[in-house]
């Protein structure tokens, strides 16, 4: 009976053996080598310089040595040591440097980084796998997607290969080839953390995060998958400390190469151009807005002669399609729209009053940024009502500064209610609108405050120094 049962223990142990090697197997990390090796030869190190100017007392912004009386004691010891020339210091010559990255895209030299290696630069110095070394020069740089496209003078150059960064998924490996703090050719690999990440300084990206390994030099330098193939541009870190984190940016690769190519044929980018400032949807406006749950970009705010002016959107317009594409939050629109062609039409799905609506709007071209006017000036008092606001009307100096176009809204001279107070209601705010009703006046107001639903959530747009936004206000019970 033992020699019977030999054969089927020694089976049960192969067979257990095999079943728990399977599942180390499977969770064996990727091998990077063999794709650093392929394509470290195209990726660059970029070292700028700028020459530093000289140096004089009067520019260290010190206005007790700039206004010294003449046969001060001071003033003839500094004499004394620099002379009667401004208190000149010697030049510094062309000490300013800065390091990074960039990536061969062409074998004749045209090479990808970050607007924010070369900016301003005087010399740009690429150093390639090989540690030849060129002199580059700035085809074109766009400041507002951080991308900038160089040239050296050489041929038959190793590129990389272009990816999909669309095809990325949230948890996938992705490897950097850089030159973090001066150190050539380092190579870091990571995970996607997250797709469509907006951040406050670059509207119109949506960031590739990772938590790959990214550090000063690593600007301007590819973002890889496993497949060898660039998906992004490392541009940014968050960090409290200047160095790594485990939050790293890179622009997705679809966006540079045309932006590159803009570059390249019109020496400038053009982007898509709505004319409207957006926010996001919150619990609090979806309810008072009748939605089921928060979604889309609700516009605050339609600039005059822009193309949605044209169109017919209007503020309280919630966008939750563009050209098909579903917009989950505000932050998803300004890409979407950047890259739309200029003076094409475009399909938009809004919700308005309750009730959705498709809209066609003709794409317009982003204008250059303009800054805003804060408001120094306010009217007297006028009246309180049950929101314990005190408001007033709108000064035409006020208006000017804040270049409203309409007649409309009341100015927030005061809060004392709770409810507005916790609906972020502040001194200053312009109301221009209340439970979807424009506001025409301040007895308009107290009378469309009168009849607001007790205990009901309505959305509030105000008008601030930062721009429009809507707040959600839960109305109080009388």
């Amino acid at each position: 009976m033992r020699l019977i049962n030999i054969p089927v223990r020694i089976f049960t142990v192969v067979m257990l053996g095999l079943i728990l090697t399977l599942p180390v197997q499977a969770r064996e990390l990727p091998n990077f080598a063999d794709l650093a090796e392929e394509n470290a030869p195209s990726v660059v190190n970029i070292s700028t310089k700028q020459k530093a100017m000289s140096r004089n007392l009067q520019r260290f912004n010190i206005p007790e040595l700039e206004d010294l009386p003449e046969g001060s004691p001071l003033g003839e010891l500094m004499k004394k040591f620099f002379g009667n020339h401004g208190f000149q210091m010697p030049d510094e010559g062309p000490e300013k440097r800065s390091l990074g990255s960039g990536f061969i895209i062409s074998d004749d030299g045209y090479i990808l980084t970050n607007n924010h290696v070369v900016d301003a630069a005087d010399q740009i110095l690429v150093r390639m796998n090989d540690r030849r070394e060129f002199v580059a020069e700035v085809i074109g740089k766009d400041e507002r997607s951080d991308i900038a496209l160089i040239k050296i003078d050489a041929e038959n150059l190793p590129v990389v290969e272009i990816g999909d960064s669309k095809q990325l998924r949230v948890g996938e490996w992705v490897l950097a080839i850089g030159s973090p703090f001066g150190f050539d050719h380092s190579v870091t690999a990571g995970i996607v953390s997250a797709k469509g990440r907006n951040l406050p300084s670059e509207n119109y990206v949506p960031f590739i995060q990772t938590d790959v390994a990214i550090n000063p030099g690593n600007s301007g330098g590819p973002l890889f998958n496993l497949d060898g193939k660039v998906v992004g541009i490392n541009s940014q870190i968050y960090s409290r400390s200047g160095g790594f984190m485990g939050l790293s940016f890179a622009i997705p690769i679809e966006m540079a190469i045309d932006v590159a190519e803009q570059l390249k044929t019109r020496g400038r980018v053009t982007r898509g151009w709505l004319g409207v400032l957006i926010q996001d949807v919150t619990n609090d406006l979806a309810d008072g807005f009748g939605m089921q749950h928060p979604r889309g970009a609700l516009i605050a705010r339609v600039l005059p002669d822009s193309p949605s002016e044209r169109a017919g959107l209007q503020v309280g317009d919630v966008i939750l399609e563009f050209n098909g594409t579903r917009i989950a939050t505000s932050s998803e629109l300004p890409p979407l729209v950047g890259s739309s062609n200029v003076d094409k039409p475009a399909s938009l799905k809004i919700l308005r009053n309750g009730k959705t609506k498709e809209i066609k709007v003709n794409i317009g071209e982003l204008p250059a940024e303009e800054e805003m006017e804060l408001a120094s000036n306010q009217a007297p008092k006028v009246s309180e009502n049950r929101l314990g606001l005190m408001v007033s009307t709108v000064s035409p100096q006020l208006r000017k500064q804040l270049r409203l176009s309409n007649q409309r809204g009341v100015v927030v001279e005061s809060v004392t209610g709770q409810a507005a107070r916790e609906a972020g209601i502040q001194q200053g705010d312009i109301i221009m609108m209340i439970n979807k009703q424009e506001i025409e006046g301040v007895e308009h107001f107290n009378r469309l405050v009168k009849e607001l639903p007790a205990d009901k959530t309505v959305p509030l747009l105000v008008h601030r120094n930062t721009g429009p936004i809507f707040l959600a206000l839960r109305v109080p019970e009388e």
